[in-house]
């Protein structure tokens, strides 16, 4: 394709892209959730988990308030409580790289490719993670809501925070690569020629191209392959949906 570019920055996600805590999220979230009174069993918490699960990605303190609505204090109650739950989580099991994760890291920049990792994590928390996966020195950036005036995704500020910070020239010499609908609809709005949607998270594929992917991968081990191809065109998925 004559109007590809090639890719410069990779923005990727860290939960169910590039590490395997899927579970330990949503444990998390079922905790802080049953600290306002919220308990397995009930439609409540039916209704809750739901919610927790369509707004993969966000924020967590954006999914708390979308779960306790006007009022502010239940929802920084929950989050709080979210925070220490998975922090407790880290401390046991620790974390594993989705397999192919740390090959796909290194083989990107040693190609080239700057790399920023976002998140809907805090910034304790992203700080706590990459401290227990020893990655701080493997990317260039690790980006949470705050880092861009306090809007995650779905919003495109973190793209575009990494996009200003490392230098780049255009939007369309970056790649987001996620496993969420918002991580696509982030990827989309912040200009990426590459929205790449990866199996090993939690939407499917067919949510994953309604948020705007443009590729669909198996995982993050076939990221390089695609975004350090000559044609990226070649897998490009569908518009469905949009």
């Amino acid at each position: 394709m004559s109007d590809v570019v090639p890719i410069k920055l990779a923005c990727i996600d860290l939960a169910g892209t590039t590490i395997g805590d899927i579970a330990m999220v949503e444990r998390a979230f079922a905790e802080a959730i049953a600290t306002q009174g919220i308990v397995p069993g009930t439609g409540a918490y039916a209704r809750a988990m739901v919610h927790v699960h369509r707004s993969r990605g966000c924020p967590k303190i954006e999914v708390f308030r979308g779960i306790f609505p006007g009022n502010e204090a239940q929802a920084q109650a929950a989050n709080l409580t979210f925070e220490r739950a998975y922090a407790g989580a880290l401390d046991r099991a620790g974390l594993t790289p989705v397999h192919g994760a740390l090959e796909t890291l290194d083989k990107l920049r040693g190609s080239g490719v700057h790399l920023a990792l976002i998140t809907g994590f805090s910034r304790a928390t992203l700080g706590r993670v990459l401290g227990v996966l020893g990655w701080h020195s493997l990317v260039d950036l690790a980006i949470c809501p705050e880092d861009a005036g306090g809007r995650g995704r779905p919003w495109p500020d973190m793209v575009l925070h990494a996009v200003l910070r490392l230098g780049i020239e255009d939007v369309r010499q970056v790649a987001v690569v996620g496993d969420s609908e918002s991580d696509m609809l982030c990827g989309r709005r912040a200009g990426a020629s590459v929205v790449a949607g990866v199996m090993t998270g939690v939407h499917s594929r067919e949510r994953l191209i309604k948020g705007g992917a443009t590729h669909i991968l198996d995982s993050i081990a076939d990221l390089p392959d695609l975004i350090l191809s000559e044609d990226l065109g070649t897998h490009q998925v569908a518009a469905a949906g949009r």
